[in-house]
C-alpha cells in the first residue's frame, strides 16, 4: 500500500468518525456540467442555487481561495471554495477531506473570474463517493499503451481523444438503428451459442453444455439465423451483436468483435450496395456532422457514390495480373508463383482451383491499396458458398465486399436460395475441409432443410461495426474503439 493511498484511508475513517457518510446513495443535481456552460448568461442573472455533481479533477488552493474543477460526462468546470462563504471551520475541513477523484455535489451560483472562466462559487459541498486511489498525474495520463486498454476507465478519465472516439461509436450505431427503423426494418435476436457455426470463413470458439452433454459454438457470424427468419415470412431483418472468431490479433483484429448483419428480401446485392454506402454517409453526418475523416495525411471521402471494380478487373488493374490469366489453374498458378514476394508462395500449396487463386491474388496484391472507400464485386464462387452465381458468368456470384484503408469493412451478396446447388457446395466445401482448410464452411442441414421450404430472393449485409467505427473516427487500431479489448491475462490464470 502506498503512503497516498495509507493518508486517503485515514482521511476516510476521519469522515465516518465525524458521522460522514463517505458513500451515500445517491446524488442531487439541477443541471449537468454542458448545460450550465451553455446557459451560464441566463444562469449568472437568476439567485437561484444550482446544483453539479461530478469527479474532483482539480484542486489548487491559495489561502483563502481555492478553485478546482469537476468532470461529470457532459463536461469539465470550474468551481471555487471561498473561506469568507464557507467559513473558515468548513473550509478547513474541505481542504483536509477532499482529494483528487473524489466524486461530490456541489451547491452555488455561477460568477465569472476576473480571467473570464465560467465558475461555481460553492456555497455547499457533499461528499458523494470517496476514492482510495489517485488518477494518473494529468499532464502526462497513462503513456502505456496496454495499460491504457486494460484499466480503461483511468484511460477515459484522463484521454479526451479516447472518451470522444467511444461517444462516437455510440453515435454510430444509434444511426445504423435509426435508418433502418426508418426503412421498416426489424431488429432481432438471434442464438449466440449455435450447434453448426456458419456464414463465414473462420475457428470458433467451442464450449461444452453440461445438462445437453454437447458441444456449442460461439457465433461467428448470425447471418444463416436471420435467412431462417426469411423464410418465416419476414422481409427485413437486422441484428447488431457481438460475434467470435478464434483467430489472432493485430490492429484490425479483435476475437470478439460488433458485427451488423440484414437480410432483405426481393432484393438483390446492387440494393445492398446502395444501402451499404448510404450507412456509412448517413453514420459519419450522425457522428462528426461530415463524411470526411482525417487518417494520418489522408483525408478519407465516405460521401456517396463510392468507386466500384469487379474483382477480376481490380486485379487486372490494381494488382498487373491480365484477367486471361484465370483460363488454367496450371498457368495459373505459374504466374502467381512469380507474381507474388517469396515470403508468400508458400501458402500456393494449400489452394486447390482457379477460383481460391483469383481471391487470393485479390487479397495479396490489390487489398491493402484500397485506400479510398471502394466496392468490389463478382467474386470467385469457389470462395463464396451462400451466394448465387452470376447470370452472365457463372464462375463468379454476386458477392462484394467494400474496403477502405486497405482492410475490409463488409462482405455482402446476394443470397443462394437454390437447395439443390447448396446442398453442393455443402459438399465442395467438405472436400476443401478434407484437404486441409480448417476454416471451411460447415454443412448445417437444418438450414438446407429450412430453405426447402422456399426462401424469397433476398440481399445480405454485413459490416464490422468496430472497423467501421475506426474508420468514421480516425483511429489507427481497433483496440482504440472497443471499451474492452481482448487482451492476453495480465497474470497466469490458476
Amino acid at each position: 500500500m502506498t503512503q497516498e493511498e495509507q493518508d486517503r484511508l485515514g482521511r476516510l475513517q476521519r469522515l465516518r468518525d465525524s458521522g460522514v457518510d463517505p458513500y451515500p446513495t445517491k446524488g442531487n443535481r439541477t443541471m449537468k456540467v454542458r448545460e450550465f456552460l451553455e446557459q451560464f448568461e441566463r444562469i449568472q442573472t437568476q439567485a437561484t442555487p444550482l446544483t453539479l455533481v461530478g469527479r474532483v479533477r482539480l484542486l489548487r488552493p491559495h489561502g483563502g481561495l481555492t478553485f478546482g474543477q469537476i468532470q461529470d460526462e457532459s463536461g469539465l468546470v470550474q468551481m471555487a471554495f471561498r473561506k469568507d462563504h464557507l467559513g473558515e471551520e468548513r473550509y478547513k475541513e474541505i481542504q483536509q477531506t477532499i482529494d483528487l477523484g473524489d466524486f461530490v455535489e456541489l451547491t452555488g451560483s455561477a460568477f465569472t473570474t476576473k480571467k473570464g472562466e465560467r465558475s461555481l462559487d460553492v456555497t455547499t459541498l457533499r461528499l458523494l463517493t470517496k476514492a482510495i486511489l489517485p488518477l494518473p498525474e494529468k499532464w502526462h495520463g497513462i503513456s502505456d499503451v496496454e495499460t491504457r486498454f486494460r484499466k480503461r476507465y483511468l484511460d477515459l478519465i484522463m484521454n479526451d481523444e479516447a472518451r470522444n472516439t467511444l461517444l462516437k461509436r455510440s453515435r454510430i450505431v444509434s444511426a445504423i438503428r435509426s435508418l433502418l427503423d426508418s426503412r421498416d426494418f426489424i431488429e432481432v435476436e438471434t442464438p449466440t451459442l449455435q450447434p453448426i457455426y456458419g456464414g463465414g470463413f473462420a475457428r470458433p470458439f467451442v464450449t461444452h453444455h453440461n445438462a445437453l452433454d454437447a458441444d456449442f459454438y460461439l457465433r461467428i457470424s448470425d447471418e444463416m439465423y436471420l435467412k431462417r427468419l426469411l423464410v418465416g415470412g419476414f422481409e427485413k431483418v437486422y441484428e447488431i451483436t457481438k460475434v467470435f472468431r478464434n483467430e489472432g490479433i493485430d490492429r484490425d483484429h479483435n476475437p470478439e468483435f460488433t458485427m451488423f448483419e440484414a437480410q432483405i428480401a426481393y432484393e438483390n446485392y446492387e440494393y445492398g450496395m446502395n444501402l451499404f454506402e448510404e450507412i456509412f454517409e448517413y453514420a459519419s453526418q450522425q457522428a462528426s456532422g461530415n463524411t470526411q475523416v482525417l487518417h494520418g495525411d489522408v483525408m478519407i471521402e465516405l460521401k456517396r457514390p463510392w468507386k466500384r471494380m469487379r474483382l477480376i478487373d481490380a486485379v487486372e488493374v490494381i494488382g498487373g495480373v491480365p484477367a486471361s490469366t484465370w483460363q488454367d489453374f496450371g498457368s495459373a498458378m505459374e504466374v502467381m508463383d512469380k507474381a507474388l514476394p517469396k515470403g508468400k508462395r508458400g501458402e500456393l500449396k494449400r489452394i486447390t482451383s482457379v477460383g481460391e487463386l483469383l481471391a487470393f491474388a485479390f487479397e495479396e496484391l490489390v487489398e491493402e491499396k484500397l485506400i479510398q472507400p471502394t466496392i468490389i464485386y463478382d467474386y470467385p464462387v469457389e470462395v463464396s458458398p451462400l451466394a448465387k452465381k452470376c447470370t452472365a458468368d457463372p464462375r463468379f456470384v454476386e458477392r462484394f465486399e467494400a474496403f477502405a484503408l486497405g482492410s475490409e469493412i463488409g462482405n455482402n451478396y446476394s443470397e443462394l436460395n437454390d437447395p439443390v446447388d447448396l446442398e453442393k457446395r455443402f459438399l465442395e466445401e467438405k472436400d476443401r475441409e478434407k484437404a486441409g482448410f480448417d476454416e471451411a464452411h460447415q454443412t448445417d442441414n437444418d438450414y438446407l432443410e429450412a430453405i426447402k421450404h422456399g426462401m424469397p430472393p433476398a440481399c445480405g449485409l454485413g459490416i464490422g461495426v468496430d472497423r467501421m467505427v475506426m474508420l468514421l473516427t480516425g483511429s489507427p487500431n481497433i483496440k482504440e474503439v472497443i471499451l474492452f479489448p481482448t487482451l492476453r491475462p495480465e497474470r497466469p490464470l490458476v
